[in-house]
């Protein structure tokens, strides 16, 4: 299936074909991770997979403790190894 490159503001974009969107169940709003694959000459597009977290788990508090982890990894690392 063929689409063209078109102007959306100062970016470009592709249209999705309304059966892929329909299939994957997807709505306007939806966020998507944009990749290239290793080769360098394919784009792939994936749905966000929303992570569901069990009743009274806060994402704000697990957003941090993730950022927390990133930062301080080799820390971490370090540290477990003891």
């Amino acid at each position: 299936m063929h689409r063209k490159l078109c102007s959306i503001g100062n970016s470009q974009g592709v249209s999705i074909p309304r059966e892929m969107i329909e299939k994957l169940k997807l709505s306007a709003g939806a966020e998507l991770d944009i990749t290239m694959d290793k080769s360098g000459q394919r784009i792939v597009l994936e749905p966000v997979k929303k992570k569901k977290y069990p009743k009274g788990i806060d994402r704000e508090f697990v957003s941090q403790v993730n950022e927390f982890i990133e930062k301080y990894r080799p820390a971490l690392k370090a540290l477990a190894k003891g």
